[in-house]
């Protein structure tokens, strides 16, 4: 009988096979074994890969999948933008999870709530709405709806033509941490207490096209004329829009934010860890943490940006490097 077998710790181990041996029962292990993932590192190298989705091509299996999938067998149309790095299951980045979702007209999404902060771009969307805590909202091409943590929200859909958009989550996130709730609404759709053009939780593309207009030039050369969309009550996530002309080529940067960006306009070249993706309207680029970015723009450009900068900042994280 092993000396750990009667719950006793051993005065002397003299063998280092039994030492490892009797420190695994504890559920202890020595700091200084090799590994072939080590504790530390010298600096970041993120498991998830600079990738890109075409919006036409994911628009091809989506407008399929419309007479095929209707909302009693799924809540929500989507298709996930999961990351190609080997072992991932859903997760666009380490922190963040994105999709793009079809919505029918006359089509109405049950309402739920989730520990997890949500967003909404919308790429083609006329007669579209969503209701967040009460308040029923128009979501036309070119908005960002939100929808914090604990929001009650749903949506339906007005018009007469699909309606695309954007998701963007920090779900991964909150799966790491580990404080996921999820809530179906009792009602199964959520009542309508206000209709409002005007809300915290919309950003209409006219007034990111003020914002913009107002917006000075990057003086470092790193972004276009760029403006911010506050947060608050989404505080892991980071949002911006920026306007870049043709013929730009922005400086090639790195940071420790997971960065990834939908194209609301324009076209062209975005290299991401030495790697080159053509883009255009709709698409969807993801830049890992501490990968090289830069931008070469070919036509008139309108890029929105989802991060996790805020969250990097406030854990003492964040680090930006600029190209030399």
């Amino acid at each position: 009988m092993s000396a750990m077998s009667t719950g006793e710790i051993p005065h002397t181990l003299s063998a280092l096979d039994t030492l490892y041996s009797d420190a695994s029962e504890l559920n202890l292990t020595p700091s200084w074994v090799p590994r072939n993932k080590p504790i530390l590192w010298p600096q970041p190298k993120s498991e998830f890969a600079p990738a890109h989705w075409s919006y036409e091509a994911a628009k091809v299996v989506l407008d399929a999948a419309g007479p095929l999938i209707d909302l009693s067998l799924a809540e929500r149309r989507t298709l996930i933008l999961r990351n190609p790095t080997q072992g991932t299951s859903f997760e666009t980045t380490r922190t963040l999870v994105c999709a793009y979702q079809m919505i029918l007209p006359g089509e109405i999404a049950p309402s739920h709530r989730h520990s997890s902060h949500a967003l909404r771009v919308i790429i083609d969307g006329r007669g579209s709405y969503s209701i967040v805590n009460g308040q029923k909202m128009p979501m036309e091409t070119g908005d960002v709806v939100l929808t914090p943590g604990r929001c009650w929200h749903g949506h339906g859909h007005e018009g007469d033509q699909p309606a695309y958009w954007f998701d963007g989550l920090d779900v991964p996130l909150t799966q790491l941490l580990e404080p996921m709730f999820y809530e179906e609404h009792p009602e199964k759709y959520e009542p309508v207490e206000r209709v409002v053009t005007s809300s915290p939780f919309r950003f209409t593309r006219d007034s990111i096209t003020w914002g913009l207009d107002d917006a000075k030039p990057d003086p470092e050369g790193f972004h276009g004329r760029r403006v911010a969309l506050a947060t608050p009550d989404m505080p892991p996530m980071g949002l911006h829009v920026e306007r870049l002309e043709g013929g730009t080529k922005t400086r090639r940067h790195r940071s420790t934010a997971n960065t990834i960006f939908l194209v609301l306009a324009g076209g062209g070249t975005t290299t991401i860890g030495g790697r080159d993706f053509c883009w255009r309207k709709g698409d969807v680029l993801v830049a890992p943490t501490w990968t090289t970015v830069e931008h070469s723009i070919d036509s008139d450009a309108l890029l929105f940006t989802l991060s996790d900068e805020p969250l990097m900042r406030f854990s003492r994280y964040y680090r930006f490097e600029a190209d030399r």
